[in-house]
């Protein structure tokens, strides 16, 4: 039994280190963005393949149309990857608190 707690505690703390780099890498993209950043570059290229599947849904729900331009897809991301996190946290958590 305590192999098999060790080893949720275990997966469950990969996650949460995934979920915390999947959150820098929208706010690299987001930084790239604002400064026009050759389309051709590998790294902008890959910034693009591992955020896109995340942000074009986001983006048809909030259209950047409806923000005056500005795209608010990161930002919602974001917080939807810190509602996971928080959510796995508590999970696992013997008594929940707010703060």
């Amino acid at each position: 039994m305590r192999f098999a707690g060790g080893f949720l505690l275990a997966l469950a703390q990969l996650l949460l280190t995934l979920l915390s780099l999947y959150t820098w890498v929208i706010i690299i993209r987001a930084l790239i963005s604002w400064v026009s950043p050759d389309p051709r570059n590998p790294i902008v290229l890959l910034l693009g393949k591992l955020t896109e599947p995340v942000l074009k849904p986001l983006r048809r729900l909030v259209p950047p149309q409806m923000t005056g331009g500005i795209d608010v897809s990161p930002i919602l991301a974001i917080l939807l990857i810190q509602l996971v996190r928080y959510t796995i946290i508590y999970s696992l958590s013997p008594a929940p608190r707010l703060f």
